[in-house]
């Protein structure tokens, strides 16, 4: 295997690891035993650990951005917002470890951001940004149709974070044609 996939096999172990332990709690032994690397080979491939919940927060990002945009290909307005909301939702049910590595990135910027470290957040931040702008321009560039997309995708990121399964009554109400599969 080559660096760089070892690399992604890296990243790919970290999603997995910090989603369930979260950043304080995760440590480097545990990624390198799951990936079956000893932890200096992944201090070779990784400055800190700090870069690797980067790394894996970016991916987890950029495999979300890559969900929508391939739901929404050829699709404006409702037609893509109902066809991204229901790619999201079954990725959250078919690959619950993105999903937790998202809310285990939000409460560690967010802990970095309380105690002053603003670096941390900075490729969170540009990451979210990415995905806002690419939402917003497959919706039709409408802020209130962006923010109320988001604002849905959060509480099922919270929905799902507490354990209520899909197709459970709190999941009433959402976009109808998007409901998430039991």
């Amino acid at each position: 295997m080559s660096a760089e996939e070892r690399r992604e096999s890296v990243i790919r172990a970290a999603i997995t690891e910090f989603a369930r332990g979260g950043y304080n709690a995760t440590s480097t032994e545990a990624i390198a035993k799951r990936v079956g690397v000893s932890q200096p080979y992944l201090f070779r491939l990784f400055p800190s650990k700090q870069a690797m919940f980067l790394a894996a927060s970016d991916c987890c990002l950029a495999d979300t951005r890559k969900i929508f945009a391939e739901a929404g290909e050829g699709l404006e307005g409702q037609e893509a917002l109902l066809a991204m909301a229901a790619a999201y939702q079954r990725l959250i049910v078919d690959d619950p470890d993105k999903l937790l590595m998202q809310m285990q990135m939000y409460a560690a910027v967010a802990a970095a951001e309380a105690s002053g470290d603003h670096e941390f957040g900075e490729s969170a931040r540009a990451g979210w940004l990415q995905m806002w702008d690419e939402i917003h321009l497959a919706l039709g560039a409408d802020p209130g149709g962006t923010t109320t997309f988001l604002a849905y995708g959060m509480l099922v990121n919270t929905l799902a974070s507490l354990g209520f399964p899909a197709g459970h009554r709190v999941w009433s109400g959402f976009y109808p044609s998007a409901q998430p599969r039991a």
